[in-house]
């Protein structure tokens, strides 16, 4: 019963959603306030509907029912019941269904938190929303639908993925997808701002929370995912430059663009044309990650779905929402006013600056991605595209992005000084020039480059507070006075310096493990030891145990350093005996900002192991910085500015921003 109830929410969800895509955007058409004001009664009551649904699925996995094909396929009586929760998303239909949910949830946000936009506005926003939720729905019922019965009831599920019995995926995709739909709201405000032909700053400032909410979202989303492919795959890797997680990680690049670019129109009214494209690309950039994961195209490990029939009709929403988006972007451009006029040397041409960057590094990545595809398309052949490619392009395009990112906050609007920029800076490139002379000397072995990626890490976090110091004015006003200044600053201006200091940790993370980290694969027997980077690791003992739904042969080691005990690791090799699938489950020691990482590799006879070890100096770095960064994002969503947006305009402003 309440999976038919589950079934017919999903139904009539989709019966909403089709009111709610005409009757706000034809109100708002013929200035019809009560059609407009419709969507924001649909809006809340179509998240109601899919949550109903979602729960209805959710409680067939709790509950074991093997009834339908969803939950036989991806879960098992015997699985811990957090991962029977998170089964409901670890499969293609059920993360399809979390997908709409998310995009019901951003619609039901605008409508209940959107009361300060023009109606106009709000109903093509909530309409465009409504379009694209549409086109999934439809997509789940006719191809995906996870509710579908089977004829007889088998007694036992299939087991979901055992890579995915872990609690980071518990938490990676919600995360991701918060990120991946909360950026169809900044699209549909672009569409929408096209379909009325009218852009102004007004604009950007209601744009520019949602596209920070959605960029927060995405990149704890893409950090933990990162660091649950690291440690439960067992390869000892963080990134490894796999198609679907660049098919994330290129939303997130145009994302950073958006929202810097959105900053430049907000203050300036300059760069309108430019931030609607990035609205638009940013969420189709998006849409392509979808149709990558789940089209068949892709073999990996993060896939959901390889029905090639499901591909095509995710191929023809990507075309129609990118390509519907772009002719109408191509026709009301010509229309748009450029915006404010800056000189080269400013606060605005520092963020074009970042903006050329990163709109080229998306483009690097997207065509690292998808040329491999298109090759064997047209012509069979295949051919690899993997971490050298990147590391060659990518990495030396962001040195200068990394550079110039301190300069930024210091340069006036309209026209800047890059002289007094640079005086102010002088000391903190002192700071960072000592810190890369003394990584020559300590950390290199040979000639390496690392320690100038250490000495530009180190000039990225210390120069990121540096607006905080100079606005403090300390050490002229005093300490008393500097911190009243400081407690006086907009949140914004702190978030944006804890965002740009935990790059800064991140690149640290980075150059360290790439430069620096060792390794070691060794056979022991009980009661031998290894050695690597100052730590001894000694076999204590090869033993099998039995988990709920696994059988694993486990490897006690004990750490030593100086002959004292530090730490007890248990790496295990498991095999799951549904699926007979079997995985390793590596052990780490945490050490300050660094690691030890153990993955167990062959086990004879329960007392010879292959063990292989590295030793990973501030990797944890990676990490914390994209937890700063968020948190930094999150501290500026807090300023009362952004939380409560932009007035309407009055008519003589609106005039003038308009001329």
């Amino acid at each position: 019963m309440i999976t038919e109830l589950g079934h017919y929410a999903l139904v009539l969800a989709l019966a909403l959603t089709l009111v709610q895509s005409v009757a706000p955007v034809w109100g708002a058409r013929i200035n019809d306030e009560r059609l407009m004001a419709s969507a924001s009664y649909t809006a809340p009551m179509i998240f109601f509907l899919l949550f109903l649904s979602f729960l209805a699925l959710t409680t067939a996995y709790v509950t074991s029912d093997f009834s339908l094909v969803n939950v036989w396929q991806n879960s098992h009586s015997l699985m811990p019941t957090i991962f029977k929760i998170s089964g409901t998303w670890g499969n293609h239909e059920g993360s399809m269904l979390l997908w709409v949910l998310i995009l019901g949830l951003f619609a039901a946000l605008v409508a209940l938190f959107g009361g300060n936009l023009p109606p106009s506005l709000k109903a093509n926003v909530l309409g465009v929303q409504a379009w694209i939720l549409v086109s999934f729905l439809l997509f789940i019922l006719l191809t995906s639908n996870p509710f579908e019965r089977l004829d007889q009831v088998p007694f036992e599920g299939r087991d979901l993925n055992p890579i995915l019995q872990d609690v980071g995926l518990a938490i990676h995709p919600p995360m991701l997808y918060l990120g991946y739909v909360g950026f169809s709201i900044t699209f549909a405000f672009a569409v929408a701002a096209l379909i009325e032909g009218r852009i102004d700053a007004a604009w950007a400032r209601w744009v520019r929370p949602w596209a920070l909410l959605a960029w927060c979202f995405l990149t704890a989303g893409i950090a933990m995912g990162s660091y649950w492919a690291y440690y439960e795959l067992g390869w000892g890797g963080w990134w490894f430059w796999d198609p679907v997680e660049n098919s994330s990680f290129m939303p997130w690049l145009s994302g950073t663009a958006l929202l810097h670019s959105a900053l430049v129109m907000e203050k300036r009214s300059a760069l309108k044309i430019w931030t609607v494209l990035l609205s638009i690309l940013t969420f189709s950039l998006s849409l392509l990650g979808t149709f990558l994961v789940r089209s068949g195209v892709l073999t990996s490990v993060h896939t959901f779905a390889s029905d090639p029939e499901r591909g095509v009709f995710i191929l023809m929403i990507l075309s129609l929402f990118i390509g519907g988006s772009l002719a109408l972007f191509a026709l009301r451009a010509g229309r748009l006013q450029a915006g404010g006029i800056f000189a080269p040397i400013s606060r605005e041409g520092a963020l074009v600056f970042n903006n050329l960057i990163l709109s080229t590094a998306t483009a690097t990545v997207l065509v690292g991605t998808l040329y491999p595809l298109l090759l064997e398309a047209v012509t069979g052949n295949k051919i690899s595209v993997g971490a050298p490619f990147f590391n060659l392009t990518f990495g030396p395009m962001m040195i200068p992005l990394l550079i110039a990112v301190p300069f930024g906050p210091l340069l006036a609007w309209k026209r800047g000084d890059i002289y007094a920029a640079s005086q102010r800076l002088f000391a903190i490139f002192g700071m960072a020039l000592l810190v890369m002379v003394l990584a020559f000397a300590f950390l290199s072995d040979g000639f390496s480059l690392a320690p100038i990626g250490i000495g530009i890490a180190a000039w990225l976090m210390m120069g990121s507070m540096a607006e905080l110091y100079l606005r403090s004015g300390y050490p002229k006003t005093g300490l008393k006075v500097a911190i009243k200044r400081l407690s006086g600053l907009p949140r914004t201006v702190w978030g944006t310096a804890m965002a740009h200091f935990g790059l800064g940790m991140s690149v640290l993370g980075v150059v360290f493990v790439t430069a620096y980290e060792t390794e070691n694969i060794s056979i022991l027997k009980i009661g031998e030891t290894t050695e690597l980077s100052g730590y001894t690791l000694r076999l204590d003992a090869v033993e099998p145990r039995a988990g709920p739904n696994y059988t694993e042969d486990i490897a006690r080691v004990s750490v030593f350093v100086d002959g004292k005990l530090v730490d007890e690791l248990v790496p295990t090799k498991r095999i799951y005996t549904a699926r007979k699938m079997p995985t390793s489950e590596s052990a780490i020691s945490t050490f300050t900002f660094s690691q030890l990482y153990l993955a167990l590799g062959e086990v004879k006879n329960n007392e010879t192991v292959v063990l292989r070890i590295w030793w990973k100096p501030l990797i944890t770095l990676i990490w914390l910085g994209a937890g700063v960064m968020v948190f930094g994002g999150a501290f500026s969503l807090s300023d009362r500015r952004l939380r409560v947006g932009a007035p309407k305009p009055s008519a003589q402003r609106a005039k003038a921003i308009n001329a």
